[in-house]
């Protein structure tokens, strides 16, 4: 029965890691805006930002007033929100096993979804406007 289980999670990891859909952490670095919502974000708000309610509510992106704010919208990529984790780059960051994303990362996610799902809003964000906002601190993110 172990070796079942072994082979099964083999399998499955190789069959992710051929996804197109997977990203290394290391290469998360050079990806956009959309990318990082196809690679990282609709895994739980789903393509096209529709959202889902299964194990947990994942918040629908699609034609969503809340994303008038932009701060809004990076504060909670940056720090996460109601069992979303953060994204932002933890002040004394040391390294760890979760992902984060530079603040021109957060800029270019926050301006794809305000400007794409039935959302208009034109206002864009810049990386100077994140770096401004509060970001994670390690000990507020937890062991790593």
């Amino acid at each position: 029965m172990k070796g079942i289980f072994v082979m099964l999670l083999i399998l499955a990891s190789s069959v992710q890691a051929d996804s197109p859909a997977f990203t290394s952490r290391a290469a998360i670095g050079s990806l956009n805006g959309e990318q990082i919502y196809d690679h990282i974000c609709q895994g739980c708000h789903m393509p096209g930002g529709a959202g889902a309610i299964a194990a947990g509510t994942y918040p629908k992106l699609a034609a969503n007033k809340k994303l008038v704010s932009w701060q809004f919208v990076a504060l909670t990529v940056l720090n996460g929100r109601n069992g979303m984790p953060p994204f932002g780059q933890p002040v004394h960051h040391e390294q760890s096993r979760a992902t984060h994303l530079t603040d021109a990362q957060i800029a270019d996610v926050v301006n794809y979804v305000r400007s794409h799902f039935d959302n208009n809003f034109k206002t864009t964000v810049t990386s100077k406007q994140v770096t401004g906002l509060p970001h994670p601190t390690a000990e507020l993110m937890g062991p790593q």
